[in-house]
């Protein structure tokens, strides 16, 4: 892998089911640019890979509402600098830039260059409460998943001790169930 780059920018474009994360460097050059789920596992693997590539990033998000939750939430429990790039400002900027239509990639780059030339935008407050309870409420999730998985498997147990046919008959064998 290359050497990390002191600082570097990300803009993130925010949306429901997923968002677009672009990262760029003093040099104005795209190090890193992706689609990410808006999954908890997804996010932190994007982080990661984003951290990786600069000892410090500052981020922008264009949405501060329910659909970037779990997004600042993790980036807030991961110690990370969150600005806001409102949409206006988005649009504005994109303007200056030549390429194509309007798309996520294109936002989440402009975002980035917004940051990168703009110091006066809004810094995102998480409240460390919020972080605190996604953190419980991963953890019972973790807990009730784990929980229903040997359940299944006592079940399974107990009938193939009654039934042993069923074991023998079944397209899926027990042990790989879970």
């Amino acid at each position: 892998m290359k050497e990390q780059v002191p600082l570097g920018w990300a803009g993130i474009d925010v949306g429901k089911g997923h968002h677009w994360i672009c990262f760029i460097d003093e040099a104005d050059t795209t190090v890193w640019s992706t689609k990410v789920i808006n999954d908890e596992a997804a996010i932190l693997d994007a982080v990661g890979g984003v951290l990786a590539r600069a000892e410090e990033v500052v981020w922008g998000v264009d949405v501060t509402g329910t659909m970037s939750g779990l997004l600042l939430a993790l980036l807030a429990a991961h110690g990370q600098r969150v600005r806001y790039v409102p949409g206006r400002t988005v649009n504005q900027m994109a303007s200056a830039y030549r390429g194509e239509a309007k798309t996520d990639a294109r936002d989440g780059y402009v975002m980035a260059e917004t940051l990168r030339h703009r110091g006066d935008l809004a810094e995102v407050e998480v409240a460390t409460s919020l972080v605190t309870e996604l953190r419980l409420l991963v953890t019972h999730r973790t807990g009730l998943v784990g929980d229903r998985v040997r359940m299944v498997n006592r079940l399974r147990d107990v009938l193939s001790g009654y039934f042993p046919a069923l074991e023998r008959s079944s397209t899926t064998p027990i042990a790989a169930a879970h």
